[in-house]
């Protein structure tokens, strides 16, 4: 569970050789934490395997055993290395066959001649699986349980996320403020920050260094703090609280 408070949680599954090679670099981890953050659904975990079977149903079966949610992205095409429909189903341990409501899209979306046997792999569901709408190219996602299996092409998988917040349950979403801090690195302020984590256990706090690389003048450099937490309010607070610790040791904030 989140430090923050008991909210739903969630996983992150990234299949696929292509990410792991490097040939593709990977977005949809990022789209989702911001899909999920307003929703008070907190993203705890991402993994990412390749187009191998057993490691999908490996780390499938982990990850939705231990949160509410896991989104898998990749791997639900019309190739012969798009087997994701497949571990699903070796992971629940259910069939996997042509949904007729998948069937009935993909044969609307292509033209006469067009829909073959390639493309009715897109077709394939595990049994139980609810279909996931994509507005964008037809080829559905499907939902098994607390597993939501979209589609790698990050155009793609974003547009399917519509039809996915309907379902999801929702918990209180997270508020932050950053502070700025410039001329200092990490270790200059780390005993305040250190000091406002302790004095508010249940908040959580952060710092995450900037202009390092290259030749940077002192006053190209710092850190971005950042407040996090469910409570408005005492957010506010610890920012106030911090920017007045920070300033009495001389520390300067820039401006937001």
């Amino acid at each position: 569970m989140s430090k923050l408070s008991p909210s739903p949680t969630a996983a992150v599954l990234i299949i696929g050789d292509e990410i792991l090679s490097g040939r593709t670099r990977d977005s949809n981890m990022n789209t989702l934490a911001r899909f999920l953050a307003p929703l008070g659904v907190d993203l705890m975990e991402a993994r990412v395997v390749g187009d191998r079977q057993d490691q999908i149903v490996a780390a499938l079966n982990a990850l939705r055993a231990a949160h509410d949610y896991v989104f898998t992205t990749g791997g639900i095409g019309p190739t012969h290395d798009d087997i994701t429909a497949d571990a699903v189903g070796a992971a629940f341990g259910v069939p996997v066959s042509e949904h007729p409501e998948a069937l009935a899209i993909l044969e609307r979306r292509y033209a006469p001649g067009e829909f073959n046997a390639a493309r009715r792999r897109m077709a394939r569901v595990p049994e139980g699986g609810v279909l996931i709408a994509n507005p964008v190219s037809g080829a559905p996602g499907f939902q098994v349980d607390n597993v939501f299996v979209m589609a790698g092409v990050p155009k793609i998988m974003e547009a399917m996320l519509d039809d996915v917040a309907p379902r999801l349950k929702t918990g209180s979403p997270v508020h932050s403020r950053s502070l700025r801090v410039t001329g200092v690195g990490e270790g200059a302020v780390a005993d305040i920050l250190r000091a406002a984590a302790e004095a508010r256990p249940h908040l959580s706090f952060g710092s995450y260094p900037f202009g390092f690389s290259g030749d940077h003048k002192p006053s190209e450099i710092g850190t971005q703090l950042v407040i996090r937490g469910r409570n408005q309010p005492e957010v506010d607070a610890a920012e106030h609280d911090l920017s007045a610790d920070l300033r009495s040791a001389g520390i300067e904030i820039a401006p937001t």
